[in-house]
């Protein structure tokens, strides 16, 4: 797979929630680091998306906000 973002996360699908249209995937990168994901449910499908699988996290954005307490 070559593709052009420079932000990707290798992950492993922890979490796998379906609605009618969307689905909400939880990604782990680490243990207590997660990524969350909406997105729809004939992506996933096609993804074959389900717990335990391997799968890579794309950023893709052109700002990002850094903030501290």
């Amino acid at each position: 797979m070559k593709i052009s973002a420079r932000n990707y996360l290798k992950t492993v699908v922890k979490k796998v929630v379906t609605g009618s249209v969307n689905t909400e995937v939880t990604l782990e990168l680490a243990p207590g680091i997660e990524i969350v994901s909406i997105i729809t449910k004939a992506s996933a499908e096609n993804l074959n998306l389900v717990e335990g699988s391997s799968a890579y996290a794309l950023i893709k954005s052109s700002d990002v906000i850094v903030a501290v307490d």
